[in-house]
């Protein structure tokens, strides 16, 4: 088995990379992505010696690079490769079309064209929109994004749609809640906050906090990818949630006192534009036809979390500095756009 990871360097792609190498002794793993500033090739750096791994930088925007890395005796792509920042959508969502939406259909075509088997597109509950303080999403739920960023996503995955019932390709889209864990990017709320914290910075949160997520530990989210990819119906959506619901500001005081730092940290900012209340996935349907359930509890994912952190402070003081894209240059002889 070979596969083509899109976006691989990024946490939730470079965490299912060592979920498949560890899983699937057997199978083939090519890492392709553009390394943008959330890409960080140092996420896999000890598997750069492993024969079963691969890395192609490449833009899935960018047609000669796809055909150049979607060769015929690939299997399956993982589309996990997105601009996937909320903030900066709001400010210029010009590169989420580009990447999330053209990106999107290059690799549909070129893997249509080369007859790859499987084309599996990672997206999000935030397509769903906004919950009010009750109900939880299903695959059936109209899709009502709120911000450019989950506008992009949202288009993305009908064209994924489209593909499959215009031209009969073996698609699945997996539709996740709120990652977090090791290698997640400082800007996303619980890293940003382990590191703030650790450095006695001001912990900022939106609006008074009272916005709901449901949380999965990433090693969760990879292997029901995983088992979508292996299982999952063609043409078929799968919601990956936990059934873990905490409000954003009962998030920031369960680190703070895991840290022993003090609640005066917190620091309540201008609420985003457009900032949806809740999301809450309903697992029924992955549950019943797949049966893969989350095997990680919050208390023990949120402590394994900040750990990492605590033990890699490495790992994010360059992200923060922005020294880790010195890697790139080293190792590679630059870095993406």
């Amino acid at each position: 088995m070979k596969i083509v990871v899109t976006g691989g360097a990024g946490f939730i792609g470079s965490n299912f990379i060592r979920v498949v190498l560890e899983e699937r002794p057997d199978w083939n793993v090519v890492n392709f992505d553009k390394l943008t500033y959330a890409g960080n090739l140092e996420n896999l750096k000890d598997l750069e010696s492993d024969s079963r791994y691969a890395f192609v930088k490449g833009d899935i925007a960018d047609r000669d690079d796809v055909e150049s890395v979607l060769s015929n005796d690939v299997d399956a792509v993982l589309n996990f490769a997105a601009e996937s920042h909320v903030d900066r959508s709001i400010h210029d969502a010009t590169e989420f079309i580009r990447a999330n939406i053209e990106g999107t259909q290059k690799l549909i075509d070129v893997a249509r064209q080369r007859g790859i088997a499987r084309f599996l597109q990672v997206s999000t509950d935030e397509v769903y929109g906004s919950l009010g303080a009750t109900g939880k999403f299903t695959e059936d739920t109209p899709l009502q994004p709120n911000s450019p960023y989950s506008a992009s996503k949202t288009a993305a995955d009908l064209l994924v749609r489209a593909a499959h019932h215009t031209h009969g390709m073996d698609t699945v889209i997996t539709r996740c809640s709120n990652n977090y864990g090791p290698y997640q990017f400082p800007e996303k709320l619980i890293p940003l906050m382990i590191s703030n914290a650790l450095d006695d910075k001001e912990l900022p949160v939106y609006g008074d906090g009272s916005n709901v997520r449901d949380w999965i530990y990433v090693e969760d989210h990879c292997r029901a990818i995983l088992a979508v990819l292996e299982k999952g119906g063609s043409g078929e959506v799968y919601n990956i949630g936990s059934d873990n619901e905490w409000k954003n500001l009962d998030i920031v005081k369960l680190i703070l006192k895991e840290l022993d730092k003090p609640e005066s940290l917190i620091k309540f900012v201008k609420d985003r534009p457009g900032h949806d209340l809740r999301y809450a996935i309903d697992n029924a349907k992955i549950e019943g036809e797949i049966g893969w359930k989350p095997a990680i509890s919050f208390e023990e994912g949120i402590a394994r979390t900040i750990r990492w952190y605590l033990d890699n402070r490495e790992w994010w003081d360059k992200i923060k500095s922005g020294a880790y894209r010195d890697y790139y240059e080293t190792q590679y002889g630059g870095v993406g756009a």
